[in-house]
């Protein structure tokens, strides 16, 4: 079995491929303080409650954009799995054309997105990530990584709001009745949620502008922890998967699997990764 790990700011989302099928998936948040065993001993009871064993995996693929996590869980994999993880970066296959100024300064899951959204929806396409920062990756309609923006994450930004202000409170991220609030409340909820939706829809607009296309051409991919409530108040989102990461690091890992292989790397040779 293949163990995948996408690797966030705030959270980790962890799946299991038996084969090309998922057959397990978790997310925990991420914690730049734990170390390898309390990694791996969480991941001994996220096992044990599907009635799986460590020697079940094969091989470990991983995605991050926290440096010091990847070399946690490199660790860890090589003592819990005993083996040398694949992580994505610099010199692996993605089979995708990118043409960015610096393509290292690309992060992992912006490309792992891009890969897995290509195969599935093919082009020209818009990735919309919401983790951390609100992220648009753009592919063309020859498949090429073109570039994209990044935002402020609605976390971050309601964040902001209320350590910026003496008297605006933190409230739950829900859907307002109306786009006029009339508490304070429900004024912040509208002007998070339908303000995020007025961001995707005029960024996804300038866009399809720039590369010249018709909107109604671009197939429009959400993903991350709000996709589903915005796009639901979107008018350009087309797609929510929320799989999308772990699906591309499934991809990639097919695309490197005999070159990892070949290179015969094993768990004492931490020095060997191939990123």
């Amino acid at each position: 079995m293949l163990l995948a790990f996408d690797i966030g700011n705030t959270n980790i989302v962890i799946g299991l491929f038996e084969g090309d099928r998922l057959t397990s998936h978790w997310r925990i948040t991420s914690d730049r303080q734990k170390t390898y065993d309390e990694y791996g001993l969480l991941l001994d009871q996220l096992f044990q409650s599907c009635g799986l064993k460590r020697s079940d995996v094969d091989d470990v693929i991983i995605s991050s954009v926290v440096p010091n996590l990847t070399d946690v869980f490199r660790t860890m994999c090589e003592r819990y799995f005993k083996v040398a993880p694949l992580v994505v970066g610099n010199g692996l296959k993605t089979g995708m054309s990118i043409r960015y100024d610096n393509p290292k300064e690309i992060g992992a899951d912006r490309i792992v997105n891009a890969v897995a959204a290509i195969e599935q929806y093919g082009a020209p396409l818009i990735i919309l990530d919401f983790g951390t920062a609100t992220t648009f990756c753009v592919i063309n309609d020859k498949k090429e990584y073109l570039g994209g923006a990044i935002a402020p994450g609605i976390g971050i930004s309601l964040n902001a709001l209320v350590e910026k202000t003496a008297q605006l409170p933190k409230v739950e991220m829900k859907v307002p009745d109306k786009v006029i609030g009339k508490t304070t409340v429900s004024a912040i909820q509208s002007g998070l949620l339908y303000g995020y939706c007025g961001l995707v829809d005029g960024m996804v607009h300038r866009i399809a502008e720039e590369l010249g296309y018709n909107e109604k051409d671009i197939t429009v991919v959400a993903t991350g922890g709000l996709a589903e409530v915005i796009h639901a108040h979107s008018h350009t989102i087309t797609e929510v998967d929320q799989m999308l990461t772990l699906k591309g690091l499934l991809t990639i890992y097919h695309r490197n699997e005999k070159l990892h292989h070949t290179k015969g790397v094993k768990p004492e040779q931490k020095d060997g990764a191939l990123c």
